[in-house]
C-alpha cells in the first residue's frame, strides 16, 4: 500500500515517483500466483506426474517380492517389504521433488517464456519459496499416493509410527532435491543436460542410500560412503517413522539435512538473483 505522506509522491498523484518501494516486504499475492501456477502446471497431467510414480514404486515392490520368492526375509526386525516400502515411498518423493523444479525452469528457458517469471515484481527469494513449494506439493501428493497403494496392497504392511519423523524427514528430502532442481533448471540449456544430472547424480545417489539394503550389511568402505551421502539420511529417517527402527542417527541426519538445505537455498538465491543463464 502506497504511504500518502511520503515526499516522494506527488500530492494528486496516482503513481510513485520512479525508486519509490512499492511492495516493502514480501510480495505474497505474487508468491501465491506463481505458487499455483506450478501446481497447475504438474496437476493438469496427473496421471504422468502423481499416479505414474505411484504404479511404478508398486511394481518395484511386487518385483523384489518375487525376486524373494515368498520368503519372509527379515531387515532391521521386520520383514524385508515392510522394509523397502518407506524407502521406495520418499524416493519417489525426492524424484520427483526434483523433476518438478528443474522442468519447470528449463521448459520456461527452451520456450522463451522465462520472461514472464522475471519481469513480475518477485524477488529472488520468492521466486525460490515459490519453486520450492510446487515441488514439494507434488512431491507430498506423490507420496500420499504411493503410500494409498501401499496400505491396500498384499503382503507389504506400511502403518504410519511416528508422523513428526516422516512430515520432517519427507519434507526436508523434498525440499533438498527441489533446490537441487532449481540450479540444475538454471544451469541445464536443454533437457539433455537435465538428464544427464538425473541419470548420474540424482539415481546412483538414491540408489546406493539404503533404500533396498540396510547398511549394517555392507562393507565398510559402502557404509562409509553411505554415511557421506545425504539420501541416506532421508530414506533412513523417513523410514524410522514407520518401522520405528533408524539404520543410522537420526539427530545427527536431522541437523545435516537442515544445514544442507539452507546452503542450497542460500545459493539458489544468489544464483537467481545474478540473474546467471538466466538474463540475455
Amino acid at each position: 500500500m502506497l504511504n500518502p505522506d511520503s515526499p516522494k509522491i506527488a500530492q494528486g498523484a496516482r503513481h510513485p515517483e520512479p525508486g519509490v518501494v512499492v511492495i516493502p516486504s514480501v510480495n505474497w499475492q505474487g508468491l501465491k500466483t506463481l505458487y499455483l501456477k506450478e501446481v497447475r502446471r504438474f496437476f493438469k497431467v496427473q496421471l504422468q506426474t502423481i499416479w505414474a510414480p505411484a504404479i511404478t514404486t508398486l511394481l518395484f515392490l511386487v518385483i523384489f517380492a518375487l525376486a524373494l520368492g515368498g520368503t519372509r526375509t527379515a531387515v532391521l526386525g521386520v520383514p524385508y517389504p515392510d522394509f523397502l516400502g518407506p524407502g521406495l515411498i520418499v524416493m519417489g518423493m525426492i524424484q520427483n521433488a526434483f523433476a518438478n523444479s528443474s522442468s519447470s525452469l528449463l521448459v520456461a528457458k527452451v520456450q522463451g517464456s522465462i520472461i514472464d517469471v522475471l519481469m513480475p515484481p518477485l524477488s529472488a527469494g520468492e521466486l525460490v519459496a515459490a519453486y520450492v513449494a510446487g515441488a514439494l506439493t507434488r512431491a507430498w501428493l506423490v507420496g500420499i499416493a504411493v503410500w494409498a497403494v501401499m496400505a491396500v496392497a498384499p503382503g507389504v504392511d506400511v502403518p504410519i509410527r511416528d508422523p513428526l519423523l516422516v512430515i520432517y524427514f519427507g519434507t526436508m528430502g523434498a525440499v533438498m532435491l527441489a533446490l537441487l532442481g532449481v540450479l540444475t533448471g538454471i544451469w541445464a540449456d536443454k533437457f539433455d543436460h537435465a538428464a544427464a544430472v538425473t541419470n548420474f547424480v540424482i539415481q546412483p545417489l538414491t540408489l546406493l542410500s539404503g533404500t533396498f539394503y540396510a547398511i549394517d550389511r555392507v562393507n565398510p568402505t559402502m557404509k562409509m560412503i553411505s554415511h557421506a551421502n545425504p539420501f541416506f539420511y532421508v530414506i533412513d529417517g523417513f523410514r524410522s517413522g514407520f518401522i520405528g527402527v533408524s539404520d543410522g542417527l537420526l539427530g545427527q541426519g536431522a541437523i545435516l539435512l537442515f544445514v544442507v538445505n539452507v546452503l542450497l537455498w542460500v545459493v539458489s538465491y544468489r544464483v537467481l538473483r545474478s540473474g546467471w543463464r538466466l538474463k540475455a
